[in-house]
């Protein structure tokens, strides 16, 4: 007669051997490469399960643009973000601004439902055109029906639907979120004036899909460290912005240290001395602070930070400390450069140089922004993304959507969409699992 047997539960007798030595996760719905072959050729290559397929193989064409002549529409495209929005400046029937509004509204204010319908439709349409132009008129331009079949599977693939997880792979770095589909590659919007803003924003890829720009092949040969009970936070920070709390800088930094071992740095030294450390473990590194573009000889001009003592932070500054560790050591944060500088000088500015040196010693992700982001604006950002990471249930590239939409949908605003992400895309703030409520009690068999 069959009987119940009673077994003690003491240990996980097959730990070790179900656990992957990596973390794997499931590839993204759509792969887009830009291999630079030289100097003067540029082959674009796309793959993924959501595109369509040619014979089973990837699709690839040799484009008709230098990569010289991409770096300078990208900086343009940036350059216009700028000029267009940022200063824009209203002004009265009689050529004088505006009495008792902000000089510059789209730099001072978060909120834009108070602007005009037809200004910020006007605004929009034109970055649209510009965003739209860089991928159709200039990256994918020419007549060769070659690359014409490549645009139109890319288009198809793009605007088939909304929210797949679409990675950028290639050392030529694009504000990808910021480029736009033309207006016919989508079914026609409605047809009020009211109703145009929101389509407008649809036309965006950073509206539309998860973005994430990758470049060289296994930056990371070690797999994820053990998750910790208590994460680890960094507050990277230059004192003086915003001395005067105009914006909400000391919230970010009070949902910073709730519930996290954090840990506040203001000045050069202190940041390099933390680099310098092999046992450095930070789950989240936060930099609000100042930045700006210098050249190193003939090199493109590329993005130095400074805290509060002015002291440069650069990508070398990075390598220089963590170069000797190798790959067996525990830094693998999710990095966010939320740095306020000067804008994109002329030419072709590098802001991917710090955030790749970054990923190079261990991070698991990058995210900033690729214009001048007004320091108003950037706070709120930091702190809606923010939120969402530190509850550890979502991943970077869900909540950088999630994020730009709250902004464009809710509030009218556009720049969510000038923030990218470098690498990090399904990167979430893990915490150690809850104990196994099985071991010590005896379970029927």
């Amino acid at each position: 007669m069959p009987r119940e047997l009673h077994v003690r539960v003491v240990q996980d007798p097959s730990r070790g051997f179900t656990n992957l030595p990596d973390a794997r996760t499931e590839g993204p719905d759509i792969t887009v490469s830009l291999d630079v072959l030289g100097e003067d050729r540029l082959r674009a290559r796309l793959y993924g399960p959501a595109v369509p397929s040619l014979y089973g193989t990837e699709h690839r064409v040799d484009l008709a643009v230098h990569p010289a002549e991409v770096r300078s529409a990208a900086a343009r495209l940036c350059r216009m973000w700028k000029e267009l929005l940022l200063d824009h400046r209203p002004m009265a029937a009689d050529g004088r601004p505006v009495a008792g509004e902000p000089e510059t509204p789209y730099a001072s204010l978060v909120d834009l439902r108070s602007r005009p319908v037809d200004e910020l439709t006007t605004l929009l349409e034109e970055l649209a055109l510009v965003g739209s132009e860089l991928l159709y008129g200039v990256l994918l331009g020419g007549t060769d029906p070659r690359i014409a079949r490549f645009r139109g599977y890319l288009t198809e693939a793009l605007a088939q639907g909304e929210g797949m997880r679409i990675r950028f792979d290639s050392d030529l770095h694009l504000p990808w979120p910021m480029v736009c589909l033309a207006a016919e590659d989508l079914p026609p919007g409605p047809g009020t004036r009211a109703e145009v803003l929101p389509a407008l924003f649809r036309r965006f890829l950073g509206h539309r899909h998860q973005i994430e720009q990758t470049g060289g092949a296994y930056p990371w040969l070690d797999g994820l460290r053990d998750a910790p009970e208590v994460p680890a936070v960094s507050l990277n920070h230059d004192t003086r912005v915003d001395r005067a709390g105009r914006t909400r800088a000391a919230d970010v930094a009070a949902l910073l240290a709730k519930g996290t071992r954090f840990v506040e740095r203001s000045t050069w030294q202190e940041l390099v001395s933390a680099l310098a450390r092999s046992d450095l473990c930070e789950q989240l590194m936060y930099f609000w602070c100042h930045g700006r573009f210098t050249a190193d000889g003939a090199q493109p001009p590329s993005l130095v930070l400074s805290l509060t003592d002015h002291k440069s932070i650069d990508a070398h500054t990075i390598r220089e400390r963590r170069r000797r560790f190798g790959t067996d050591h525990p830094f693998q944060p999710f990095v966010v450069l939320n740095a306020c500088y000067a804008g994109l000088p002329e030419g072709s500015a590098d802001a991917r140089f710090l955030s790749r040196a970054f990923v190079d010693a261990g991070a698991r992700g990058v995210l900033g922004p690729q214009i001048e982001i007004p320091q108003v604006f950037a706070a709120e950002y930091a702190l809606e993304f923010l939120t969402r990471y530190l509850d550890g249930t979502q991943t970077a590239g869900s909540i950088a959507l999630a994020v730009t939409r709250h902004f464009a949908d809710e509030l009218r605003n556009p720049l969510g969409l000038a923030y990218a992400l470098h690498h990090g895309m399904d990167t979430r703030l893990e915490r150690t699992a809850a104990p196994d409520t099985d071991a010590g009690r005896e379970v029927p068999v």
